[in-house]
């Protein structure tokens, strides 16, 4: 039997393979801190540290193996006095002050040789950087004495301690920076070195001055009896951070246990793959003096097998070392539902608003420990899912943690205690020896810059727009014709837009779907139909989007985003929409702007029928042509479908905008432009959340305008609408209705998170689609590829416009979608 058998989950998570995939991994767990106010350390923090691990042991989780735990760790402050004395008994060396060496705990592999490599490697990198290499320690372990369990050790690497001395006349902020950059370098290398059997072992729980953390494969019980160091009674902090973690229906592994190297989370971020992509992105655009030119050297900020709580910590960490204050960055991913409180100050408004247009929110359920040596705090999500509650005592100590009860406190000695609200944060300042509340902390790094006068100058809002051109008519000629073509029936119009106008909301249905899936249906279907939308879960609650309509928003900043890392009135350069809808008139004004440098690009995604490889070659087509649309200074384009006729067969315009958005993202250029979707085929609110998950950052349905304007002068939606612009308000006023109560299902609450977030399963769809299209999205039932799609749309195209004119069809088809139809789809309950 080969190593690699012998030890399945030595390299920790299991490769993509059928149904299974390491990018869903989540977690949810048990999280808090205790420290001295002061800043003052003791061996006290460290015992009340293990009692609240041990207290959340519950939070936890463990395998078919009761002692084998799916995470457990603490992060603490660098025990200065402590590190001394091991320099000098067991490395002969001698240590500088506090700030001026950093120690890591590093993750290396279990076979010799490679482990070697592994030092060798390092060693090479810290010397190139100019930093002084004091040497390695191996951390001292007792998994006999702890009972880690079998799978546990299986799994388990081996763990040493890294000592780095600062070069001579680096500030401790600078040696930070250099830290970083080592990292970052050894892991790109060796973790892609496919000549290291056991790379993915090799893993850096922290490198640093100020903090470091021991954690791994264990439960909260196991912690301290495993690592030596910890029950050293010479091993003292003040401030100890500790987490349990259940990983929710996945894999543990050694390197996802946690504190990260800044955070603890207790939650799970659903918009994950839009924040990812996002970043990805951004690098393509990345400046900044305090990196200069090594930069390169840190990109990817995500690492592409980090966790989600990983790539909160990555982004956290980088925001952090390039200039931005641990709470104000924290304030930045994890915002307050600032766009509908009424209450809220306008200074911190105009501040969350500001950085709105730098950076999506990371959403989800969320209770989020950070700190950085100097500070720690917590900080929950805007919708409160998590529970936070805390003590400070008399005698200088406060405790938070996940739930009451984790540590014993005498009533006498409570000064202060409370639970943590929705989007509030709490920091304690070890320097001023302090709690800081979280009115005074925000209304300080608001007041910081005058954010409510850049936006004043530089925020661009629709309605300012404006055009000589006049917008197509939604009384159009031939209206029915590209009905066809786009695949609208009688059905579409009956149970999904009239109601949709007439009920503002998205129709319901009660009698199920017992029709063909569309990967099996052999009418032609929609793009759209082969995707279904995931819900919140396991212990990922929904969130109800009528109730709680004060927490969610559609309003969004669109177009190129400035650099991430810096603080100027420039940045706030971006068109503020507070519908993705956009009316025909809306769109001409975008199309024909040239506002303070706004130009946008009309791309036309449609293809001579006649072509050969017509519609893979303008996939590729439209792609060059976003880029070169950047290139030129373009801040818009608009894939439109309008060019469509009897010659020319549109793109779907899911694949045309899934294509172009992650073509960008590959090339880092997503942030440097906005999609807007100009299309006839788009029409339910399923197919607006789709083209939003897939990078669109605003719709233009027209034909769905069209269409439902006919249907009113045929006095069929009840009240006549006496204006276009009366219709077009009501059809956007149930699709808003019904984007929201999608995103509420999936326990998201802001569009802007939502867009490119990619929450839907494709079913039936190739790997060549998902690859091209709609990279990232599960398809575990594969089939249907591009030879199908491109023959259902010349079919649904033949339909609008036969090749004989007397094959016209006056009226829309009825496939019996719904209900049963002779000749159309098949259902399970047929007559």
């Amino acid at each position: 039997m080969s190593k690699q058998q012998k030890r399945p989950l030595k390299f920790g998570y299991p490769e993509k393979i059928g149904l299974y995939d390491p990018a869903q991994e989540k977690d949810s767990c048990g999280v808090g801190f205790v420290a001295n106010i002061k800043g003052v350390p003791s061996r006290q923090i460290m015992l009340d540290a293990y009692h609240i691990n041990s207290r959340m042991e519950h939070r936890g989780g463990c395998g078919f193996e009761a002692n084998t735990g799916d995470g457990a760790g603490i992060l603490i402050a660098t025990p200065h006095s402590f590190f001394q004395k091991i320099a000098e008994e067991e490395l002969n060396s001698e240590l500088p002050p506090a700030g001026q060496y950093a120690v890591g705990n590093i993750f290396l592999p279990v076979e010799k040789g490679e482990r070697e490599t592994c030092r060798r490697v390092i060693n090479e990198i810290i010397a190139e950087e100019n930093q002084l290499l004091v040497g390695w320690r191996e951390v001292p372990l007792d998994p006999d004495g702890a009972g880690v369990g079998p799978a546990a050790r299986m799994a388990q690497p081996q763990i040493e301690q890294l000592f780095i001395v600062a070069a001579e006349g680096l500030e401790q902020d600078q040696f930070e920076r250099k830290l970083y950059v080592i990292r970052k370098r050894f892991t790109h290398r060796l973790r892609n070195d496919e000549s290291l059997a056991e790379r993915k072992q090799l893993f850096a729980c922290s490198l640093s001055t100020k903090v470091i953390v021991y954690k791994g494969m264990l439960t909260p019980g196991q912690l301290f009896p495993f690592y030596h160091d910890l029950t050293n009674h010479a091993f003292e902090t003040h401030l100890a951070m500790v987490h349990s973690r259940f990983s929710t229906n996945t894999f543990p592994s050694w390197d996802r246990a946690q504190p990260n190297r800044f955070m603890s989370h207790n939650g799970e971020i659903n918009t994950l793959m839009g924040n990812v992509n996002s970043m990805a992105a951004r690098q393509g655009k990345l400046a900044t003096d305090v990196f200069g030119d090594r930069l390169k050297d840190i990109f990817p900020v995500i690492d592409a097998d980090c966790s989600d709580s990983g790539s909160f910590d990555a982004v956290l960490e980088f925001l952090l070392l390039s200039g931005r204050s641990l709470a104000e960055a924290t304030m930045m991913m994890i915002p307050e539902a600032w766009q509908s409180d009424i209450n809220m100050g306008h200074e911190k408004k105009d501040f969350y608003e500001y950085h709105s247009a730098l950076m999506e929110p990371w959403d989800g359920p969320a209770s989020i420990v950070f700190s950085d040596g100097h500070y720690i705090g917590a900080v929950l999500d805007r919708n409160g899912l998590r529970p936070s509650r805390y003590y400070v005592t008399h005698d200088n100590k406060c405790i938070m943690a996940s739930e009451v009860g984790v540590l014993d406190v005498d009533p006498a000695n409570v000064k202060l205690k409370g639970r943590l609200q929705p989007g509030k944060m709490f920091l304690l300042d070890f320097e001023e020896g302090r709690l800081i509340p979280d009115e005074e902390l925000k209304q300080n790094i608001s007041n910081k810059r005058p954010y409510g006068e850049w936006l004043a100058q530089q925020k661009v809002m629709l309605q300012d727009i404006t055009s000589i051109s006049e917008a197509h008519s939604l009384d159009a000629e031939d209206t029915l014709q590209r009905m066809q073509a786009f695949g609208y029936t009688t059905e579409t119009m009956q149970f999904m837009l009239i109601p949709l106008v007439t009920e503002a909301r998205d129709p319901l249905g009660s009698m199920g779907n017992d029709s063909a899936l569309a990967c099996l249906s052999d009418k032609p279907r929609m793009i759209y139909d082969y995707f279904k939308q995931l819900f919140a879960q396991v212990t990922n609650p929904a969130i109800d989007s009528i109730r709680e309509e004060v927490v969610m928003s559609l309003t969004c900043f669109i177009g190129p985003e400035g650099n991430l890392v810096e603080t100027t009135p420039e940045q706030a350069h971006r068109l503020s929409i507070d519908h993705p809808i956009l009316s025909n008139q809306q769109l001409t004004n975008i199309q024909h702007m040239d506002c303070q440098g706004m130009r946008s690009r009309v791309i036309d995604i449609s293809y001579n029928a006649v072509e050969e490889n017509g519609y893979l070659n303008t996939i590729d087509r439209i792609c060059e042509e976003a880029t070169q649309a950047i290139t030129e200074g373009f801040s818009f384009i608009i894939l439109s479908d309008r060019f469509m006729s009897k010659s020319h067969i549109p793109l779907s315009a899911l694949i045309a905008c899934g294509a172009v958005h992650h073509h960008l993202v590959r090339n880092e250029q997503r942030t440097q432009i906005g999609i807007i979707v100009e299309t006839g085929e788009a029409r339910e609110v399923h197919h607006h959340c789709l083209l939003a998950g897939y990078g669109a950052d605003a719709i233009n349905p027209y034909l769905a305008f069209e269409a439902l304007w006919q249907a009113n002068k045929e006095k069929l939606l009840g009240e006549m609408y006496s204006s276009e612009d009366a219709l077009v308000a009501g059809y956007k006023k149930g699709i808003a209705k019904g984007m929201l109560k999608v995103m509420a299902k999936m326990g998201i609450s802001t569009l802007q998170s939502y867009k490119g977030a990619q929450i839907f399963e494709a079913v039936g769809l190739a790997g060549e689609i998902i690859d091209k299209c709609f990279c990232g999205t599960a398809s575990r039932v594969q089939g249907v590829n591009f030879d199908v799609l491109i023959d259902e749309s010349h079919r649904r195209h033949t339909i609008g416009y036969p090749a004989k004119e007397g094959d016209v069809i006056s009226v829309l088809n009825n496939p019996g979608d719904f209900h049963w139809r002779s000749g159309g789809d098949l259902h399970m309950w047929n007559p």
